[in-house]
């Protein structure tokens, strides 16, 4: 399977941002640039599999003893360093308690691979470490998740009884393919797109990546987990959060851990916060290095009370978070839009399409005359290899940005302007294509009508590819 869906994991790659391609060395080690009053030690601990990771405990200077501590984990991506979360970090530290940072594993963690619970071991790792600090009562070491982490900390929280308390920022309680499809037609909507590149061609684009293997743990369910967390939950979310689906979420959270029988759970809503509760100006689409106001010093004023066995139940309180769209589901691919079929299906278009122009060029270079060709197939031969390669470019490039807010280009009607010429092109492609089917009986030679044969038998696999993927849907 992963050398059927070569084609479209080398589009991947090329197309993601150059950040998310930096892997760092296991090895590697850092020293933070703390404010001076912090302190800062460099760590290292023992993570799944043995793989040694490397963090940085970050305290109050002259903190006294007895205090909290918790580990922060961190969201998507690959080669993440600690400095990435040194302003919660700092902000934590600042409210009194000892932070643990850590560097992201590189091993075993990619685009397309990742183990939720090989990081939950991490996390593991890594409270463990906190707990034995100088100054850290162990029975106040707790775990925060951002993002990706809001799947992972529940996970390592359900098998510790060491963790005393999780927090967890712009957390998901839905399967990854879901939230992803969502957060990337949000992007698309927030630029202004509509009709059936977001309603349709994303989504299932998605689909067909995860049956090719290329999206990592695409159907986890996070509900059993959270029903299994013991610990009081402190949930935040930024009221403008583009990445996860902030109005549907909570609610979901708060049903699977009533169901286990949890109900110290507080959830709290930032305004003008995005999906990290960093403040954004402009409704999520920019954000700002700094913490939404009230933040951390919630983090410090609940842990203290969660640590000290008097967590509050069932709170929740904040502004009524921005959602315009529900998310939707992303079920397993059908056997007829499996990755395999579509790629079959695009070999045999490339192919055909591409095959026409080539038996002329080698014509030519032969200096073999053939029956005078049909002008309107190479309009159908042209057509189609531009809307079947550059909509595949084109979608790739889409769900590449549309996680960080896409930059579809100018818009039409709410279509970009791409999307809308594709479809254009699409609409020739297969009006040539009638015309082509109309003049084949002109032709007598028996090499043109097969040459002709196998272009219109690839503009009668184009039709339906196109109907499935929108280019021909308004």
């Amino acid at each position: 399977m992963r050398m059927i869906v070569a084609v479209l994991a080398a589009l991947l790659l090329a197309l993601a941002p150059a950040a998310a391609q930096a892997v760092a060395g296991p090895g590697a080690q850092t020293s933070l640039d703390v404010p001076d009053d912090l302190v800062a030690s460099e760590v290292s601990f023992r993570g799944s599999g043995g793989l040694v990771l490397h963090g940085s405990v970050i305290s109050p200077a002259g903190a006294r003893s007895g205090r909290a501590g918790v580990v922060l984990v961190h969201g998507a991506g690959t080669g993440t360093k600690r400095e990435k979360l040194l302003v919660e970090a700092v902000a934590f530290a600042r409210q009194g308690m000892s932070v643990l940072v850590y560097d992201k594993r590189s091993e075993g963690y990619s685009l397309f691979k990742r183990s939720y619970s090989q990081l939950a071991d991490d996390a593991l790792g890594a409270v463990g470490t906190l707990r034995k600090q100088p100054g850290v009562d162990p029975a106040k070491v707790g775990i925060w998740g951002l993002s990706e982490g809001g799947w992972v900390a529940p996970i390592a929280a359900s098998r510790s009884a060491d963790i005393s308390f999780v927090i967890l920022v712009g957390a998901n309680a839905l399967h990854p393919l879901r939230q992803q499809a969502w957060a990337v037609a949000a992007g698309l909507r927030k630029a202004g797109v509509e009709g059936a590149l977001v309603d349709q061609a994303e989504p299932r684009l998605y689909r067909v990546i995860a049956d090719g293997g290329m999206f990592p743990e695409p159907h986890y369910d996070p509900e059993p987990v959270i029903a299994s967390v013991r610990q009081p939950v402190l949930g935040i979310w930024g009221v403008h959060d583009l990445l996860t689906p902030p109005r549907e979420t909570p609610p979901i959270f708060a049903k699977a851990l009533e169901e286990g029988g949890n109900r110290r759970y507080t959830f709290r809503f930032f305004a003008d916060a995005d999906h990290a509760a960093h403040r954004t100006p402009d409704g999520g689409v920019t954000r700002l290095p700094e913490l939404a106001p009230g933040y951390a010093e919630l983090v410090g004023g609940w842990v203290g009370e969660a640590t000290s066995g008097r967590a509050p139940v069932a709170r929740v309180s904040g502004p009524a978070p921005v959602q315009a769209h529900d998310s939707v589901p992303v079920p397993p691919t059908a056997w007829w839009e499996s990755a395999v079929v579509q790629l079959g299906a695009l070999v045999l278009v490339l192919v055909a399409f591409g095959g026409y122009p080539v038996v002329a060029l080698a014509r030519r270079v032969r200096r073999r005359r053939g029956a005078p060709p049909l002008k309107v197939a190479r309009l159908v031969s042209a057509g189609g290899l531009v809307a079947v390669a550059g909509g595949f470019c084109y979608l790739f490039y889409v769900i590449m940005t549309g996680g960080k807010l896409a930059a579809p280009g100018p818009l039409v009607a709410g279509r970009p302007l791409v999307w809308v010429a594709l479809q254009v092109i699409s609409v020739v492609t297969l009006v040539a294509a009638g015309m082509t089917a109309a003049g084949l009986r002109r032709v007598t030679e028996g090499g043109e009508r097969a040459r002709l044969g196998v272009l219109l038998a690839g503009a009668a696999v184009f039709l339906p590819w196109a109907l499935y993927w929108g280019l021909l849907m308004p």
